[in-house]
């Protein structure tokens, strides 16, 4: 199920929902020996289910394609999108753990395994400096463990070091693409006019207008570089030939119903992107926002979302259980102290004295 509240979750599905669009993702954004063995013919059928934890929906959203393999049976194309502004680096863990998911799934309702061709798909800002496989995560694994530990590689597609030229394949993926690739740059006023131009051609079919209005609407929401003013004079400027003072309507009916929509998410939608971002702009959000209450409410959240996350690398079931006594603390500073202590905490008792001194 989507996270509703996520603007970038809700755009992500919603483009590649659409069976055109998703056919071409696979056909152009997988490497192309892989894309090679997938019989596209047919639309991939796309999954119902989510794989990724309630708590990590924020930084994360995930769909599951099936598809036909040219040389018969089925396979599947899983594909992580990262929309925090910070690459994760133990993403190729995180990707086992869903992978484990739906071969679980598998065995229950087919006894046997199909493989998994897995995808992240990153439109941070930062660089993605993240290892590419599992074992990489490893301290010093020796040689002779290597055969014995659990291995794989994902396909890496950073929206955000693509060209504009090297983005392919239907109209409503590209322009998807396009919007996902500078949502978090600060360019983004001065590519509106090329975004919105990629839809010339089909402004005037009804999926032109439609992926119009959903890139309108999450602009509106996953973003403040761009204002409302501005987003309509682009479409204004982009759309002139079919009526400049109709689209201008069009436009801020879209434009007002994703504002209305971003005041419905309110404190939750802010508090998450400041939590995205980390603590360092989560203050300083709150407060443009004049949610003081709320901001502290977010950052306890996101220190225990960290703290879990932590506990869960580092120490595995053992560490986890320390959450139900960490979750009742109230006070951020020693939420912070805990946070900053999995990294040098031995044992999980350990790190259990910091915040239950005998």
């Amino acid at each position: 199920m989507a996270d509703l509240s996520n603007p970038h979750d809700r755009y992500f599905r919603e483009t590649l929902a659409d069976p055109e669009a998703a056919r071409d993702f696979l056909r152009y954004y997988l490497p192309a020996e892989v894309a090679a063995l997938l019989d596209l013919t047919e639309a991939p059928e796309l999954m119902k289910d989510s794989f990724v934890d309630p708590e990590l929906r924020v930084y994360f959203s995930d769909l599951l394609y099936r598809v036909r393999l040219r040389s018969g049976g089925d396979a599947y194309v899983y594909c992580l999108l990262e929309h925090k502004s910070y690459p994760e680096p133990a993403v190729a863990y995180q990707l086992l753990r869903y992978m484990i998911r739906i071969w679980d799934h598998d065995l229950r309702q087919l006894e046997k395994l199909q493989p998994i061709f897995p995808v992240v798909v990153y439109h941070g800002a930062a660089i993605w400096r993240v290892p590419d496989r599992l074992q990489v995560l490893f301290d010093d694994l020796p040689e002779e463990l290597q055969a014995y530990t659990p291995d794989f590689r994902y396909w890496l597609l950073d929206l955000s070091h693509l060209s504009d030229v090297e983005l392919r394949g239907a109209v409503t993926l590209r322009v998807a693409l396009a919007a996902l690739k500078y949502i978090f740059h600060p360019d983004l006023p001065n590519r509106l006019d090329d975004i919105l131009g990629l839809l010339q051609d089909v402004i005037a079919q009804p999926t032109g207008m439609r992926a119009l209005e959903v890139m309108l609407r999450y602009f509106t929401v996953a973003t403040d570089r761009v204002t409302g003013g501005e987003l309509r004079q682009a479409v204004e400027r982009t759309f002139m030939q079919i009526g400049g003072e109709t689209m201008k309507t069009i436009a801020q009916e879209w434009l007002e119903e994703g504002r209305q929509e971003g005041l419905r998410q309110g404190t939750e939608s802010g508090l998450r992107e400041g939590l995205e971002k980390g603590m360092q702009q989560g203050v300083q959000l709150g407060l443009q926002q004049g949610l003081q209450q709320g901001l502290q409410q977010g950052l306890q959240q996101g220190l225990l979302d960290g703290i879990r996350l932590g506990l869960e690398l580092r120490f595995g079931a053992e560490g986890l259980r320390l959450m139900p006594e960490i979750v009742q603390i109230q006070d951020v500073s020693l939420l912070r102290v805990v946070h900053e202590a999995i990294r040098v905490a031995e044992t999980p008792e350990e790190l259990r004295r910091i915040y239950r001194p005998t």
